[in-house]
């Protein structure tokens, strides 16, 4: 059943690239849309206000359904009544299924089409997640936007193991579109196939089926050449629902979404910004800098001139790379809040040109 205070509208388009809103019970969404991630309920050195707040105004972030089933627990965000009050974020939040985390554990984990039996990376307790656990966590979490419960097949597993990842994650989707969870939460279905065109549409016709609110495109960026991932966009993304978000998980860098953004995608997350900062990268529109090259030593300008980031605004990069050789707490935090807002800024670009170019 479709979330009924959900939707989306398509307000621009240029080509295959759409200008939208997503509707939800928390605000309104602007797409083309980057999620910042918070896996265990934060993004990584920044407060939920630095993330409210410009240069970031991040409008949605995404939640690890899987690492905060384990830590800490549902039992402790049932306390405070869902994921929003625990961490104090008042915006919607989309929430993974946990799918991709527990497969990635590929030595610590048991599949069949009942689910997934696994162990903690954290203590080696032993747990067991299904398509409807899966949706129970997340309805306790009280995320927006929740994941259906799918199946990412590796790069190098062959045709054989992409087909029956497909045929779980049909099955599994069928138990998730049955699942009776909180009214006022979306749920989004995912679609596999690797790089195989011919299995993606195939697969497509089998998720779009059960009409969910939003439509995920799973089992990219995982390895795969930029030319593969490239051309599964190019020929399979205007195939999706046009009345329904589409969803592009874990992708990437401002190339790979702008590239995504021209093939008709809505919505993306990625780690790469924050864990970037963190390893001493940051995104300017010249390029990454390594902040830890000798050249900015003695460099006295900001990292970029027009970038109104407190990093930018306030510091130079001899101090910023002074910081990092030193491996101080406010590196991670001014390079970390720089590349968030280097984001949203090619976000709000991309979405202006669309609007502009549609006029």
């Amino acid at each position: 059943m479709r979330c009924p205070e959900f939707s989306f509208e398509v307000v621009a388009q240029h080509g295959k690239a759409r200008a939208g809103i997503i509707h939800t019970p928390r605000g309104d969404i602007l797409t083309p849309v980057f999620m910042p991630v918070g896996t265990a309920g934060t993004v990584k050195g920044m407060t939920m206000t630095e993330l409210e707040q410009p240069p970031i105004d991040a409008q949605i972030i995404l939640g690890n359904t899987y690492h905060l089933y384990l830590q800490p627990g549902t039992s402790v965000i049932d306390l405070f009544n869902g994921l929003h009050n625990f961490s104090g974020w008042k915006r919607p939040i989309l929430t993974d299924s946990g799918g991709y985390q527990v497969f990635s554990l590929s030595g610590l984990n048991k599949i069949d089409d009942d689910g997934v039996t696994f162990q903690s990376h954290i203590d080696g307790s032993k747990h067991h997640i299904t398509p409807e656990k899966s949706l129970e966590i997340q309805a306790s979490l009280g995320s927006d936007i929740a994941m259906a419960f799918d199946q990412c097949p590796a790069l190098d597993q062959g045709q054989v193991f992409v087909e029956d990842a497909m045929r779980r994650t049909t099955l599994w989707a069928e138990r998730c579109a049955a699942y009776q969870r909180p009214s006022k939460q979306a749920l989004f279905g995912i679609i596999q196939g690797g790089v195989d065109l011919s299995l993606r549409k195939k697969h497509l016709e089998e998720i779009t089926a059960f009409d969910f609110d939003g439509y995920a495109i799973g089992g990219l960026s995982v390895g795969e050449p930029k030319e593969s991932m490239y051309e599964v966009l190019d020929g399979f993304v205007t195939h999706l629902p046009e009345k329904q978000p589409r969803y592009l998980m874990g992708v990437g860098t401002p190339e790979d979404i702008k590239h995504a953004v021209l093939a008709g995608v809505d919505m993306f997350d990625c780690v790469m910004p924050t864990r970037n900062a963190r390893n001493g990268q940051l995104f300017t529109a010249q390029g990454r800098m390594v902040i830890s090259n000798a050249q900015y030593r003695d460099d006295i300008r900001p990292v970029e001139e027009d970038c109104s980031c407190l990093a930018c605004q306030t510091v130079s990069r001899a101090y910023l790379r002074h910081l990092y050789k030193n491996r101080e707490v406010l590196y991670i935090r001014l390079a970390t809040q720089h590349n968030l807002a280097f984001y949203a800024r090619t976000m709000k670009a991309i979405r202006e040109d669309i609007l502009l170019s549609s006029s």
